[in-house]
């Protein structure tokens, strides 16, 4: 299978998990359950004005309450649902998730919003970080916190950064052009 352009918005690392075994290579970022901050609010409009997201939240009352938040924040975003019949756990006792879902359902769900990749992205990779001064280097954590809210992507750690790079598929002259800002000597005003 292609790799799905859009970013889809799930509720947690399960849910990302289970994506990953069922898609291969996607993208996802994680709400963490029912509490959104307003980061990853950041996080899912900056996503949308670079590749698209697809908000496929889990078919209960929490995955229903975050659909409606991030919709109203994303207007434009598109939906994937996931009818609750396909998502009953094993288990008597767990709760409806994308997670307990068959591959033949979640594909199903996002097979009518997606769009394939059409980009030659080429991935970033721990020796662009090196190269850029992004980590290795006494000032890297500075740098990165520069960059990233040059780039608003939001500061994480290292290894975080490089996903975030590839995730958002910031183009090679925007990054050294916002590294260059930092040797250049910018503000540094990070916030």
């Amino acid at each position: 299978m292609k790799k799905i352009k859009e970013i889809i918005v799930v509720e947690g690392k399960s849910d990302t998990n289970r994506l990953k075994d069922c898609l291969g290579d996607v993208d996802t970022i994680e709400t963490t359950g029912s509490a959104l901050s307003d980061e990853t609010i950041k996080q899912i409009k900056i996503a949308q004005e670079k590749r698209g997201v697809i908000i496929f939240t889990d078919p209960d009352f929490n995955g229903n309450r975050l659909r409606t938040i991030i919709q109203k924040a994303v207007p434009d975003a598109k939906q994937a649902f996931l009818p609750r019949a396909k998502a009953v756990p094993k288990k008597s006792d767990g709760s409806l998730g994308i997670e307990h879902a068959k591959d033949e359902d979640i594909k199903q769900a996002l097979a009518a919003v997606y769009t394939h990749a059409e980009t030659d992205f080429q991935a970033y990779d721990h020796a662009d970080m090196v190269n850029l001064g992004l980590v290795g280097k006494p000032d890297s954590h500075q740098r990165r916190l520069f960059v990233s809210s040059e780039l608003k992507i939001g500061y994480t750690n290292a290894k975080q950064f490089l996903n975030r790079l590839n995730m958002f598929q910031v183009a090679p002259d925007i990054l050294v052009a916002a590294v260059k800002n930092f040797d250049e000597g910018s503000t540094h005003d990070t916030k």
